[in-house]
């Protein structure tokens, strides 16, 4: 078992998360909660992003194959991705490619935020979603899914105890401790955006390798 590359995985999927950057959003979604509604939603939001990437886990695979999608191909794809999401966070921003203006405003009049917008996409966003897939092409036997699963739901636990201490993480970071968590964790995401890239072009360009 090769654990730097399920180490690799966990710190790209919890860059690509940020649970931090994620928690004005959090707070703003769930203000009309009362703490024992908050802690549900935040405890629900984890778990159905978990699944969602689960899903993703075990039929990434099979939907590449059933688009006639090459590996290469879908890491070019997902290294673009990465990239407009993590300028968006080097800017200190969400990024509109895990919610638009458009759905912000939807979510602000809906009663239930657990699924929709929390779990997806804020959390198991099309970024998240992408390096699942990703990942899941280059090491795809049973022992390698089993671990990238471990991984899903640490980063899910993870996220569901940030989002139990917002009210004392946002006061005790400020805006500007959570614009510069956010900015590191876009670094790292672009960082792995060019390695995504990187490999899809030498996939479809052998020669390029050497």
């Amino acid at each position: 078992m090769d654990y730097g590359i399920y180490t690799q995985f966990f710190v790209a999927m919890l860059a690509i998360v940020n649970p931090f950057g994620l928690l004005p959003v959090f707070m703003g979604l769930t203000s009309h909660q009362d703490q024992a509604e908050r802690r549900r939603t935040a405890m629900m939001a984890a778990f159905a992003s978990a699944v969602i990437l689960w899903v993703v886990l075990l039929l990434g695979e099979d939907l590449l194959k059933f688009f006639s999608i090459s590996v290469a191909s879908f890491q070019v794809a997902g290294g673009v991705l990465l990239s407009f999401t993590a300028l968006s966070m080097l800017q200190g921003k969400l990024g509109e490619t895990r919610r638009t203006t458009e759905e912000g405003r939807e979510a602000a009049r809906m009663e239930s935020v657990t699924l929709v917008p929390l779990a997806l996409p804020l959390i198991a966003g099309p970024a998240a979603i992408t390096t699942v897939i990703v990942f899941t092409q280059a090491h795809h036997s049973l022992v390698d899914k089993g671990a990238l699963g471990l991984a899903i739901g640490i980063l899910a636990l993870v996220t569901w105890g940030v989002f139990l201490c917002a009210p004392m993480l946002a006061r005790w970071l400020g805006t500007t401790g959570i614009n510069l968590i956010t900015r590191v964790m876009g670094l790292i995401m672009m960082a792995l955006a060019v390695e995504f890239m990187a490999k899809g072009v030498k996939g479809l360009f052998p020669a390029l390798a050497g």
